[in-house]
């Protein structure tokens, strides 16, 4: 796990090596253990390994040091994290062995092992026992189509001199991340933004993405874009060509519709298959040259994780809680300790206070590159600081799980909808009552108006009345100012194009940027064994009644594992998320002044984008004990620490 930077000059001007360094440095925190660069001239095809400040001495006493006369068009910087081979070998940038062939690569490839067996077979010759080394061999390999055979997490660049081509991928869910700058002539591209801020771009707001975040809290992450106009995302499942001053963005690998829902496994059979994969993604993931551990939740998918890892380990299994005591559901440390105790665990519990968070927001914003859109994001931040306080560096987290197997309340509206287009009158007759009467969230007219809709309206509609009719803090109609292209109405059920959505270019991509941005705060590693490929194609092939049955959502996680996870967790059905209390509470409380200080400011009220009176008047209101549009609210203050970090 690391951090990576690059820029490639088509037009052969010299590249600024001492940007290149400072964008390096930016994400120190990304990778304190390491530091590494390359400097490539594309026409002579000469090249040179250097090192700086941070680069360990065995590396430093063989490459030159930065920033040096050499003239290059093409720069690599790198920050490590050392986890797989954390010798001197592991370094980066790390190279094949006649040294035409470079690499940066931020991630893991779990079934290195496995790949590096099967590259010996072929002939090939390794120096490290590194993944990163793996990752090499496949490309020279199998090319371009080496992308399809990694079972893990990666963002990378590849510098190939024989053919003068940069190969640039990202993971299949994008669980790493990969931002770049493209204007025809000069490609550059970092793990984090505030790197390529550090070049002299055109740093002009993309209004549409922040329009797009205050409608639907989950395009906080847009799939493709950035706060900045000019800073684009390379997209999961997607890879980069650049070779003959061309420019390619390609896909290679999308969830196939045609196979949703078509297994010919029954209940048992596929619980038994589900529990193969699980423990299998989970084993995987605890490979590992340092310490492994877990965020624990007191929720199904943390607590399945746990049950399964502690068992990979002769260590004393370390697992890490945020709790706080506002409210008895904000409260995990009950269902935490169950699965502690179980699993012979050891537990460590974190409860940040309104401090803490006003003291760390602006440091926190930072971090993230974006406005945090909600106080669980915050939350996260410190169960990895704590994670890293006792040494813990490498963290399995249960993303995904909701995403793939039906978790979230909308999913039921979609169930719901298609038991009535089924003509499916037995089971609609025996679970829809329950569902309206029993289930806690939500009104009765508000859950059978939902599930009307779903039925009436496409996926894509969907989303364009969500964005339509929430609440607008901002000083535009937004809805008519951004596009849904991401969401896609496929001809599936229901339920299947929503989770596929939901995966592909919703709510899991602004979760996996929480994920990757508050453990790398912390030099952490952070692993999801929920998106494990396999598994989540398998969780696609299933039946949506093998999904959600009886009103419980994840039925055939819960049935697979009820021998592992114990049984109280398995049937809690109070669950709500990773609480934090910051949007119910603080902005009443502690945070108060600060707020109504921030409304009466000068610069809050010269941004130009707020619909200031509309929402000093929801405040008050909120103030009042109006919780309605607290989210919002909370966005709005989000939204102005982002402006004074990133563009005052």
């Amino acid at each position: 796990m690391c951090g990576i930077a690059g820029i490639f000059n088509f037009n052969q001007k010299p590249i600024d090596q001492e940007r290149l360094v400072a964008m390096t440095k930016v994400i120190e925190h990304r990778g304190p253990d390491d530091e590494g660069y390359l400097l490539v001239n594309t026409s002579s095809k000469n090249i040179l390994h250097c090192h700086n400040t941070d680069t360990i001495k065995e590396i430093q006493s063989k490459t030159a040091l930065l920033p040096n006369d050499f003239s290059a068009n093409l720069g690599f910087g790198f920050r490590r994290l050392s986890i797989i081979d954390i010798t001197a070998k592991g370094h980066q940038p790390m190279c094949n062995a006649d040294g035409s062939i470079w690499i940066i690569f931020n991630g893991e490839i779990y079934n290195y092992i496995e790949l590096r067996e099967e590259l010996k077979s072929l002939g090939h010759i390794f120096s490290s026992n590194s993944d990163t080394e793996v990752i090499i061999k496949s490309y020279e390999q199998w090319g371009e189509s080496c992308l399809n055979r990694f079972n893990g997490m990666w963002a990378f660049a590849i510098w190939d001199n024989r053919t003068e081509t940069l190969f640039c991928s990202r993971d299949r869910f994008g669980v790493k991340p990969f931002n770049y700058f493209f204007d025809g002539s000069t490609f550059i591209f970092g793990s984090e933004v505030k790197q390529i801020l550090e070049w002299p771009i055109n740093k002009e707001i993309n209004s549409e993405v922040i329009f797009k975040s205050f409608a639907i809290n989950s395009f906080m992450h847009n799939s493709n874009n950035t706060y900045f106009h000019e800073i684009k995302i390379l997209p999961h499942s997607h890879y980069i060509v650049i070779k003959n001053n061309s420019f390619e963005l390609k896909r290679y690998y999308d969830l196939d519709p045609t196979t949703f829902e078509t297994s010919n496994l029954n209940f048992n059979e596929a619980c038994e298959k589900y529990r193969e994969l699980f423990i299998d993604s989970v084993k995987l993931r605890m490979r590992s040259d340092v310490e492994v551990g877990s965020t624990l939740s007191g929720g199904l998918d943390s607590s399945a994780i746990v049950s399964v890892a502690a068992g990979f380990t002769p260590k004393q299994f370390k697992t890490f809680t945020s709790y706080y005591t506002h409210n008895a559901k904000f409260d995990e440390r009950k269902w935490a300790q169950i699965v502690n105790d179980r699993t012979n665990s050891s537990s460590h519990f974190v409860s940040a206070n309104a401090d803490n968070v006003m003291n760390d927001l602006m440091q926190i914003t930072w971090h993230h590159d974006y406005p945090i859109p909600g106080s669980s994001p915050v939350a996260q931040y410190y169960v990895m600081q704590l994670a890293r306080k006792n040494n813990v560096v490498v963290l399995l987290d249960g993303q995904g799980s909701d995403e793939i197997l039906g978790g979230y309340m909308h999913t039921f509206y979609r169930y719901y909808a298609d038991l009535f287009a089924q003509f499916q009158w037995g089971k609609l007759s025996s679970e829809f009552p329950h569902f309206l009467t029993q289930v806690e969230k939500g009104s009765i007219t508000s859950k059978i108006l939902k599930t009307k809709l779903s039925s009436l309206f496409s996926e894509k509609t969907l989303y364009k009345n969500e964005a339509r009719f929430a609440f607008n803090p901002l000083s535009v109609h937004y809805s008519n100012r951004i596009n849904f292209d991401e969401i896609l109405n496929l001809k599936t059920s229901r339920v299947s194009n929503f989770l596929y959505n939901q995966l592909m270019s919703t709510s899991i991509q602004t979760l996996l940027h929480f994920e990757d941005r508050n453990s790398m705060a912390h030099s952490i590693e952070s692993r999801v064994p929920f998106l494990d490929y396999r598994f989540v194609e398998f969780a696609f092939s299933q039946p949506s009644t093998f999904k959600l049955h009886k009103n419980y959502g994840k039925y055939i996680h819960r049935e697979a594992l009820k021998t592992i996870v114990p049984r109280e967790i398995m049937e809690r059905k109070d669950k709500l998320g990773f609480l934090s209390p910051g949007e119910h509470y603080w902005m009443r409380n502690e945070m108060k002044e600060f707020y109504k200080e921030m409304l009466n400011s000068s610069s809050f009220k010269n941004r130009g984008i707020f619909n200031h009176k509309k929402i000093e008047t929801e405040y008050k209101q909120y103030l009042n004990g109006k919780s309605t549009n607290a989210r919002w609210l909370w966005m709005v203050m989000a939204l102005e620490f982002w402006f004074r970090k990133f563009t005052d």
